[in-house]
C-alpha cells in the first residue's frame, strides 16, 4: 500500500475539473479553427487583402483548399480517437502561420506568434484531456 510520501508525483487519472478544463480549452481552438476554415472557404474579400499583404497567391482555390483543409484538421482534434493525429497536423498548419508572419516581419507577440499561442492552447487541452498523452508526457508536480 501506497502512503501519501512514497505515492507517485503524477497520478494517471484526472479529476473532473481537468477533463473539463481540456475539453473547453479544445473546444475554443476547434471553434476558432473551424471559424477560419469557414473564412477561407467562401472567401471573403477581408481573406483575399490580408493574404495578398502577406505575400500569398490570392486566387479562392488555393483558400478553398487551405480552408477545407483547416476544417479537417480540426475536426480530427476534436474527434477523440484521432485528436492526436489532428493536434500534430494543427501544429504543422500553424507552424506556416508562423513562419508566413516571420518572413515579412509581422510584430512579434501580436501576429508572429499568435500561432505558437493557439498551438499551446491546443496542446494543452488534449494534454488535459487525454489521459494517454498524459502518461507519455508527465508533468511533475
Amino acid at each position: 500500500m501506497q502512503t501519501a510520501a512514497t505515492a507517485p508525483a503524477f497520478s494517471k487519472s484526472a479529476s473532473s475539473g481537468m477533463v473539463w478544463t481540456g475539453r473547453i480549452l479544445s473546444g475554443l481552438v476547434v471553434l476558432f479553427l473551424l471559424l477560419d476554415g469557414a473564412m477561407k472557404l467562401v472567401p471573403l474579400q477581408e481573406v483575399i487583402d490580408t493574404v495578398s499583404q502577406l505575400g500569398w497567391p490570392t486566387d479562392p482555390v488555393t483558400w478553398r483548399v487551405l480552408g477545407v483543409l483547416l476544417i479537417a484538421c480540426a475536426l480530427l482534434y476534436a474527434y477523440p480517437r484521432t485528436s492526436l493525429i489532428g493536434a500534430i497536423l494543427i501544429t504543422a498548419y500553424l507552424g506556416g502561420a508562423v513562419a508566413t508572419h516571420a518572413r515579412i516581419g509581422s510584430p512579434l507577440f501580436s501576429h508572429t506568434l499568435f500561432g505558437v499561442y493557439v498551438g499551446i492552447i491546443a496542446w494543452a487541452g488534449l494534454w488535459l484531456r487525454a489521459p494517454r498523452l498524459r502518461a507519455l508526457l508527465p508533468m511533475m508536480r
